[in-house]
C-alpha cells in the first residue's frame, strides 16, 4: 500500500553513480559531453564547488531506470562534504588526468574513501581521462589497466575533449546497472519474496 502511493513510476529503478577524483581532471566535462547530445565542448569549463548531481534516464535490457549521477568536487577541501554521497551507491566512476601524474597517485586517496564509505557491493569504473594529449601523456595505457585490475575496478580510456571513449563509460555504467539489478532480482528470490 505504501508503495502505491508514492508518486513516481513504481516500475522505474534509481540508482546513484558516483564521480570522482582529483579537481581538473574532467569529471564534469565528461558528464556534461555524455549529458549533451550536441558535439560543442566548452575547455574552459568551471571548477565544480561543492557538489553537483544531474538525473538521467536510461533503458537497461528494457526496464527504465532514472540515473542519479553524482560529480563530486575533487578538492581536498570539500572532500568531507562527499562523505554522505557514498551512501546508497551503485556505481563508483573514478577519474584521473592521464597527462598528471599526481591525479594518478591520488587515486590511492580516492580508492581508500571508496572502500571505507561506500557500500561493499559497489561496482568501481576507472577512468582514464584526456587521452587525447597524447604529447604529455604520463600514465600509460598498461599502466591504467593494470591498476584497476588490482583495484577491481572495470577501466575505460576517454578523452571528454573529443568525446571519445565516453559512451564506453557510460555503456560501463549501463552494465554497472545491470548487475545491480540482477543482483537485487536476486538476493529477493533467496529472501523467498
Amino acid at each position: 500500500p505504501m508503495a502505491a502511493s508514492r508518486s513516481q513510476d513504481p516500475s522505474t529503478k534509481d540508482v546513484k553513480i558516483l564521480l570522482i577524483g582529483n579537481s581538473q581532471v574532467g569529471k564534469s566535462s565528461l558528464l556534461l559531453r555524455f549529458l549533451n547530445t550536441d558535439e560543442s565542448f566548452n575547455a574552459n569549463t568551471a571548477v565544480t564547488v561543492g557538489m553537483d548531481f544531474h538525473l538521467h534516464a536510461m533503458t537497461v535490457n528494457g526496464r527504465k531506470v532514472r540515473l542519479s549521477i553524482w560529480d563530486t568536487a575533487g578538492q581536498e577541501r570539500f572532500r568531507s562534504l562527499t562523505n554522505n554521497f557514498y551512501r546508497g551507491a551503485q556505481g563508483v566512476v573514478l577519474v584521473y588526468d592521464v597527462a598528471d601524474r599526481g591525479s594518478f597517485e591520488a587515486l590511492r586517496q580516492w580508492y581508500a574513501d571508496v572502500e571505507s564509505r561506500a557500500p561493499s557491493e559497489v561496482v568501481k569504473i576507472l577512468v582514464a581521462n584526456k587521452v587525447d594529449k597524447t604529447e604529455g601523456r604520463q600514465i600509460s595505457k598498461d599502466e591504467g589497466a593494470a591498476y584497476a585490475r588490482q583495484m577491481e575496478s572495470l577501466y575505460v580510456e576517454a578523452s571528454a575533449k573529443t568525446a571519445e571513449g565516453v559512451k564506453g563509460v557510460f555503456e560501463k555504467v549501463r552494465a554497472v546497472l545491470w548487475w545491480s539489478y540482477c543482483q537485487r532480482a536476486r538476493d529477493i528470490d533467496t529472501a523467498g519474496h
